[in-house]
């Protein structure tokens, strides 16, 4: 699940944390990226949690409303949506267990917010829609969670500050892993039923090894990544750019240098949206400029041996 796109946020902010710290230890800063990414993945199975805590208090919901409307001799409730055939899938998830095993709560604490998505979604045009459809199948239980989810969970500013006080390391994180929640609801398939696999926490091994081989490289070459920021922009002072810009372009020369089956161009975008993200309104542009002069520079100077992509067609 943790792909380059939030190894490289991580290792932007831990590095810029490294120099903020008076006492810099390169072994524990290394941890904590690890322990860092490691939550991110504890995030993705919170969500996804959090779908089964929706479920389950529906069901709660359903029960009620079925004694009352057999007490009052009413029509009883629709039961399609508590027998949503993806939610009772998820809820049986061997994958999922295993991790809420290992937690003290969950969404336990969090009832009342629970309770306000179900809210949302009884209200919802949705909702309404899928109990009165006369289409009944597993496609369609499946859609109506993808659908559920990016309207009352993707954008939820009640559930950021939640999960702001259950993690600092959450406040960047959420919108990079709701893209994989809803890639893990399109992937379910009825046929593995509760040992259908979750996304694991890394796609392989390389990307641990990248992350941690990025990270050092950035911190322990810095001097010699400065000189070549400084010869590429004509000894322009790096004291007078933003800290972070350095820092950026610092890690972005790490990865044209130490991953250079990497096309440039990839990696200038990559970091340039990351300056979007954490610098100022001008950042972006300039680094952008500054990083395809510094990649010009590394080639001509053989340090990396490829070509610009620019360059290829000629």
């Amino acid at each position: 699940m943790i792909n380059r796109e939030l190894i490289r946020i991580k290792i932007v902010q831990l590095v810029y944390a490294y120099y903020q710290n008076g006492n810099r230890n390169i072994d524990n800063a290394e941890k904590e990226l690890l322990f860092s990414l490691s939550k991110a993945y504890d995030l993705y199975n919170l969500l996804l949690a959090l779908i089964v805590a929706v479920a389950k208090e529906m069901r709660h919901r359903h029960e009620i409303a079925t004694k009352r409307a057999q007490r009052e001799e009413k029509e009883l409730p629709s039961e399609k949506f508590i027998n949503n055939r993806f939610a009772l899938q998820l809820e049986d998830n061997e994958m999922l267990h295993k991790f809420t095993s290992n937690q003290k709560t969950v969404w336990e604490t969090d009832i009342e917010f629970v309770r306000s998505i179900c809210n949302s979604i009884e209200s919802s045009q949705m909702y309404t829609d899928y109990l009165a459809a006369e289409e009944d199948n597993y496609e369609c239980d499946r859609e109506l969670w993808r659908k559920i989810y990016r309207a009352f969970i993707q954008d939820n500013e009640e559930l950021d500050a939640i999960l702001e006080e259950k993690s600092l390391y959450w406040n960047d994180d959420k919108e990079i892993v709701d893209t994989f929640v809803l890639k893990t609801i399109k992937r379910f398939d009825e046929s593995k039923g509760e040992k259908q696999e979750l996304l694991p926490e890394y796609k392989d091994e390389n990307d641990r090894d990248f992350a941690c081989t990025l990270f050092r490289s950035a911190i322990l070459n810095a001097e010699q990544y400065n000189r070549y920021m400084s010869e590429a922009s004509y000894n322009w002072d790096l004291t007078r750019m933003p800290y972070m810009d350095v820092v950026i372009m610092q890690i972005a020369i790490a990865e044209m240098i130490c991953f250079q089956n990497i096309p440039i161009s990839v990696t200038i975008n990559e970091f340039v949206n990351i300056a979007k993200l954490y610098s100022t309104h001008r950042s972006g542009g300039y680094i952008n400029g500054l990083l395809d002069a510094i990649a010009r520079h590394l080639i001509a100077n053989r340090v990396i041996f490829k070509v610009m992509d620019a360059d290829k067609n000629r």
